[in-house]
C-alpha cells in the first residue's frame, strides 16, 4: 500500500506541469513554444503510471496472475549554447509494487524499482541537413515495437543525413553504433543503419518507406543473465546471430479532423536458418496528446522464433517472440500534456493452446 500511495503522489506531481507545457515532437530536445527570446535552457521530460493485469502466463513461476502497479518519471534539461549544439540529459526515477528480483521472470525491459542517468548527449548540427549525436539517448532510428522498445537507452554515436527531394520529399541516412545499455551488465554492441524515403512529409497525407539493417554484437551475456526469453538458445548463448533486415511502410492521412496512420513492418533475421520472419500491421486513428483528443487503435503481430533480439523488442507485449497476438486500445487526451490510454493484449505461444491476456492502464503526463 505504501508503495501504491507514492506512485499515486507520482501522478499528482506529474499532472500540473503537464497542463502548464505546451506540444513539441520531442520534449526532451525540444524547447517549449513559449520559452522567452534567447533562452537557452529548457526543462522537459514524462511521467506514467500504470496498472497491469496479466492472465494465463505460461511457465514455472508462482501464479500464472500477475497485478501490479508501476510508476516512472524521466525529468530532463536540455542547454542549447549556439544554435548548431544541443546538449542535455535527463534522469530516470521508478517506483512499483513488485520487486526487481522479478523482473527477468516478468520480461521487463526495465526494473521496478530504482534512479540513474536515462539521457546524456551532445548533438552538433554539422550543417541544415547533417546532425551527429554523442551519448546515451533513445535509438536515433524510427522502429516499431516489433523490433525496439522505444524506452531503452543505448549510448553510441550517429550521423543523420538528409538529402532534399524536391519541395516535400527527402530522403534520409541514419547510421550508427551502440553499446546496448540493457540490464545486469550487458556488454552489447550494435551497429545500425537506416534509409528512409518521406514524401510529402508533414502535410495531411503523407508516407514513408523505411529500410533498416541492426546487427547485434556480443550477446551472450543477455541469456546468461536471463535476458534470452523465448529466443533458442545453447548452454552459452543463442543459437542463432541477430542480423535484422527490416522493411516498414508507412502512410498518414487526414479524415475530418481525425488523423489516420497505417504501418506495416516486416523483418527477416539473416543470422537465422530458421524461424527467422515476423511482421507487424498497426492501424490509428486521434491523437491522445492533443486536449480532448481521443485515440483509437488496433495492432497484430507475429515473431517466429528468431525473428527478432527479445530482449530488446516491446516489453508492453507479454512474449517478444515465438508468439502472435493482437493490441487493441483506446486514448484521451485530457489536456495537451496529460492523456489516458487502455490496451489489451491477446497472445498465444507458438506451440500452446491457451491464450495470455493482458491489460495496461497507463496515465502520462509530458512537459
Amino acid at each position: 500500500m505504501r508503495r501504491l500511495a507514492l506512485l499515486c503522489r507520482l501522478a499528482l506531481l506529474a499532472a500540473p506541469g503537464a497542463v502548464a507545457a505546451q506540444v513539441t515532437d520531442d520534449p526532451l530536445l525540444q524547447a517549449p513554444e513559449d520559452a522567452p527570446a534567447g533562452s537557452t535552457l529548457a526543462w522537459s521530460g514524462d511521467a506514467t503510471v500504470r496498472y497491469e493485469h496479466t492472465r494465463g502466463i505460461p511457465g514455472a513461476r508462482p501464479s500464472p496472475t500477475l497485478e501490479r502497479v508501476r510508476g516512472r518519471v524521466r525529468p530532463g534539461l536540455a542547454w542549447t549554447p549556439r544554435a548548431e549544439l544541443e546538449i542535455g540529459g535527463a534522469l530516470k526515477f521508478a517506483l512499483g509494487s513488485d520487486a526487481n528480483r522479478d523482473n527477468r521472470i516478468n520480461n521487463d525491459n526495465e526494473r521496478s524499482d530504482g534512479a540513474g542517468l536515462d539521457q546524456l548527449f551532445v548533438r552538433w548540427h554539422a550543417g541544415e541537413s547533417t546532425a551527429l549525436l554523442f551519448g546515451k539517448t533513445p535509438l536515433p532510428l524510427e522502429l516499431s515495437p516489433l523490433v525496439w522498445d522505444r524506452d531503452l537507452r543505448p549510448a553510441g554515436v550517429s550521423i543523420d543525413h538528409s538529402i532534399a527531394l524536391g519541395d516535400y520529399d527527402r530522403l534520409q541516412l541514419v547510421a550508427g553504433v551502440f553499446a546496448g545499455e540493457h540490464l545486469y551488465g550487458d556488454d552489447s554492441r550494435i551497429g545500425a543503419l537506416q534509409l528512409a524515403w518521406r514524401w510529402h512529409e508533414g502535410a495531411p497525407g503523407n508516407a514513408a518507406v523505411m529500410l533498416s539493417l541492426i546487427d547485434f554484437n556480443d550477446i551472450h551475456r543477455l541469456a546468461i543473465n536471463g535476458l534470452g526469453r523465448t529466443n533458442l538458445r545453447t548452454a552459452n548463448g543463442f543459437t542463432s546471430d541477430f542480423r535484422l533486415l527490416d522493411l516498414q511502410l508507412v502512410g498518414r492521412h487526414a479524415f475530418g479532423g481525425w488523423p489516420f496512420e497505417a504501418r506495416i513492418d516486416l523483418v527477416r533475421n539473416l543470422g537465422a536458418d530458421d524461424d527467422a520472419d515476423g511482421a507487424r500491421l498497426s492501424l490509428v486513428a486521434g491523437d491522445r496528446r492533443r486536449a480532448r483528443g481521443w485515440e483509437l487503435g488496433f495492432a497484430w503481430q507475429r515473431q517466429q522464433r528468431d525473428a527478432v533480439l527479445a530482449a530488446f523488442s516491446e516489453d508492453d507485449w507479454w512474449f517478444h517472440s515465438f508468439a502472435h497476438g493482437a493490441m487493441p486500445w483506446i486514448g484521451y487526451g485530457l489536456t495537451d500534456r496529460l492523456s489516458l490510454r487502455l490496451a489489451g493484449f491477446r497472445e498465444q505461444r507458438d506451440g500452446l493452446a491457451d491464450h495470455t491476456r493482458r491489460v495496461l492502464f497507463d496515465l502520462e503526463a509530458r512537459w
